[in-house]
């Protein structure tokens, strides 16, 4: 009775003390402009460049082993709680005491998540720093946008289909990264936030779940990794690549990290990444234009290049072959996440692609 009264109070200790810590760390989440000069720019740099270079040296996706093993402790965890109930070792005080270091251990995670990586998302709008106006565009605009990008898509179609250099095969990871990282450098001699340190990208170790999930690739906080899913087709693989190092350098919010990657992809040398750019925001596009202009959706559609309409064709019949269902609960649990996380148009958000591409591109419409 006395060790186990000793154990109530040292987890009801913790519990104080870690709930302080998260309650800290709320608060200091909640200035934009400190996450972002004390947090972003300095303490995750030290946090995330030391994870990657750890990481870079195993083959592997560090983080799918790790994500691994704490969903087999939980479960372990569950299953010896289950025969200890049944078994009817649990007293009052025993559930008690195991209550509370649940709660320590929710906690612990989520100080673990927001240190590692999670702060991120408190920080003001990338746009902001990159000098790009959230000036909203009329349905007109908006068409003029959409024959902007088709004209570049189809001119890097066309460049595409008659070199004799390019690479007419899928890229490897290698490939992927020495592109990526090539042209990270050459945007971060316009700005350093592009300043892209210590790379590292692996592939998903279970493509088929992730991509039963509906998922092009994800970053892993616990490791630093950016992860590609290598069984989406070859046209969106250099685009998510650039989405993914973006979250690297502590863009959290994926529509931020969807305009990083496309004006990381689009100013490549590599007419495969251009075209990779161009390909996934014009979606956004036309799906903002199916909305709002519906009666000009099929005139816009014909303006585009038969190769292109193959690869959305191509697309669609992949996703509907891997995804089936999963992908309206994943939908459902991804706009929850973005919305507990400052992102409060939840998936929405990731049409805000389409304002900061009017704006961007303005001038030339």
């Amino acid at each position: 009775m006395q060790q186990g009264y000793r154990g109530y109070r040292s987890a009801l200790r913790n519990l104080v003390i870690w709930l302080i810590i998260s309650l800290l760390v709320f608060l200091f989440g909640l200035n934009g402009p400190l996450v972002e000069n004390m947090y972003s720019d300095h303490l995750y740099q030290y946090i995330a460049i030391p994870l990657r270079c750890l990481s870079s040296l195993l083959p592997f996706s560090l983080g799918d082993v790790i994500y691994f093993l704490l969903i087999i402790l939980l479960i372990w965890g569950i299953f010896r709680a289950y025969l200890s109930l049944k078994a009817g070792k649990f007293k009052k005080m025993a559930w008690i005491q195991q209550g509370l270091r649940s709660i320590n251990l929710i906690l612990i995670l989520y100080v673990a998540f927001k240190l590692l990586w999670g702060l991120n998302y408190s920080r003001p709008s990338i746009t902001t720093r990159l000098g790009i106006s959230q000036e909203k565009y009329t349905p007109e605009q908006l068409l003029r946008l959409s024959a902007f990008l088709i004209n570049r898509i189809n001119t890097v179609q066309r460049g595409r289909a008659l070199s004799t250099t390019i690479n007419k095969k899928p890229y490897t990871l290698p490939e992927l990264q020495a592109g990526a990282v090539a042209s990270y450098k050459d945007l971060a001699t316009q700005n350093p936030f592009f300043i892209y340190r210590q790379p590292v990208l692996k592939g998903v170790i279970s493509e088929q779940l992730i991509t039963d999930i509906g998922l092009e690739g994800y970053y892993a906080p616990v490791s630093g990794e950016a992860n590609i899913n290598m069984l989406i087709p070859q046209t969106e693989r250099p685009f998510v690549t650039c989405h993914e190092i973006s979250h690297q350098l502590g863009i959290a919010r994926e529509d931020e990290a969807n305009l990083i990657g496309y004006m990381v992809a689009t100013n490549s040398q590599d007419l495969n990444f251009q075209y990779s750019g161009y390909y996934d925001v014009l979606r956004n596009v036309l799906f903002e234009i199916r909305i709002k202009s519906p009666e000009s959706y099929k005139q816009v559609l014909s303006t585009i290049n038969l190769g292109t309409i193959k690869d959305f064709r191509r697309d669609r019949e992949f996703w509907s072959k891997y995804n089936g269902d999963m992908s309206a609960y994943m939908g459902t649990a991804l706009d929850s996440f973005l919305k507990m996380n400052n992102q409060k148009k939840g998936i929405d958000s990731y049409q805000d692609i389409v304002i900061w591409l009017y704006n961007i591109h303005k001038k030339d419409l």
